[in-house]
């Protein structure tokens, strides 16, 4: 008899997650991550969202003391660090995340500035990559040389949205460790287009980011709606 949620029949598998907050925030002003969002720090939603046991291991990436500070306090696993890339923020987070799980069998990679994206979103992502086949064995290896991103069908428009987070098959660890200067997983995305999958939602406005305070203040009004 197959186990349910992410456990197969010869090993479980198991996802990681880099919450990327590395940016520089230029467009909001000053760090976005930090702005208040319904009462706490925006970057404490990607805290929320990655809270759940499909996740089993998770770590920020910043270039800010203030934000290291808040994910202590918060008891959020954290990384400082000086470099300036895009692919030095990815490479980071997933070394530290193999030196503590060298088994990892896929890493999501989750923006933290999305602020209404749900932990249901995040769950039924991992899920998705965990999920039970008749041949459980075979199968993983077809899941770790897949990539999972998140997506929505817009209203009016039949062209689907896509966006973040986005999970990576371990198979593609080689190639996430040694991404060109200054550039992200879109890359790996670009070159392996028959690898992707995506996983649909109903609200686009989770696939949205605060670039600046008048969007944050707008998804700050949808949130209070929703809730």
């Amino acid at each position: 008899m197959l186990l349910k949620g992410c456990f197969c029949m010869k090993k479980s598998l198991t996802v990681g997650c880099v919450i990327m907050a590395s940016g520089l925030s230029r467009r909001f002003g000053t760090n976005k991550l930090l702005a208040d969002f319904c009462g706490q720090p925006m970057l404490c939603r990607a805290f929320d969202a990655t809270a759940t046991p499909g996740i089993a291991a998770r770590i920020v990436v910043t270039r800010s003391e203030e934000v290291q500070a808040l994910c202590r306090a918060q008891g959020v696993p954290v990384l400082l660090h000086s470099l300036p890339g895009r692919n030095d923020t990815v490479r980071l987070g997933l070394s530290a995340l193999l030196e503590q799980l060298p088994e990892l069998s896929g890493c999501m990679f989750l923006p933290g500035d999305q602020p209404l994206l749900r932990r249901e979103t995040v769950e039924a992502m991992t899920e998705r990559f965990c999920q039970e086949r008749l041949y459980p064995a075979e199968w993983q290896k077809e899941t770790e040389r897949e990539i999972f991103r998140l997506g929505a069908v817009a209203e009016n428009d039949p062209a689907p949205l896509v966006g973040s987070p986005v999970l990576f098959g371990s198979s593609f660890f080689p190639e996430l460790l040694t991404l060109p200067e200054n550039k992200g997983g879109n890359v790996l995305l670009k070159k392996y287009p028959a690898q992707v999958r995506t996983v649909y939602i109903a609200d686009s406005a989770e696939l949205l980011d605060a670039d600046t305070p008048e969007v944050l203040q707008q998804l700050e009004a949808l949130a209070r709606q929703k809730s």
